[in-house]
């Protein structure tokens, strides 16, 4: 902790603040300290779904630790927030040169990655589940079977 200190900067967001979009340039990782921080991810042809609740202790903004160019999810506070932040290439240039510290960090950021990838996959399967209810219930259903939207 004391090798990461310095390099984290606080941060403070409103309600409702936009941390960054789907797509923005990566730049970034963060730490919620106070607040929560919701996660939505938009899809090319479905709607907006939330991915997950970042509450205190949690992390996200990993595009920007793992290298990724942009953002694959949006970041907005749903209530006023306290945050810290470190540029994605700081960390990674840490953990080059300190590779103990840099295996703790890969390994807690393989967590988080995991716990969303488990938590889309269920939202989406609700999605699919209640289209499939909607339209075997004929709520939704044209007669070639398809679902309107």
């Amino acid at each position: 902790m004391k090798l990461l200190a310095p390099y984290f900067t606080p941060q403070s967001f409103p309600d409702g603040t936009t941390v960054f979009e789907q797509g923005d340039r990566a730049v970034f990782l963060y730490l919620v300290v106070k607040g929560e921080v919701v996660i939505r991810y938009k899809p090319e042809d479905g709607p907006r779904m939330v991915v997950t609740r970042v509450k205190p202790g949690g992390i996200f903004g990993w595009s920007a630790a793992m290298g990724n160019p942009c953002y694959t999810s949006a970041a907005e506070c749903e209530m006023d927030s306290e945050v810290v932040h470190i540029r994605g290439s700081d960390l990674r240039r840490l953990c080059n040169e300190y590779p103990r510290v840099g295996e703790v960090i890969l390994d807690r950021l393989a967590a988080v990655i995991a716990e969303r990838k488990q938590s889309q996959q269920s939202h989406v399967t609700s999605l699919l589940a209640n289209g499939i209810r909607q339209v075997t219930d004929g709520q939704g259903g044209n007669d070639d079977g398809t679902i309107q939207n």
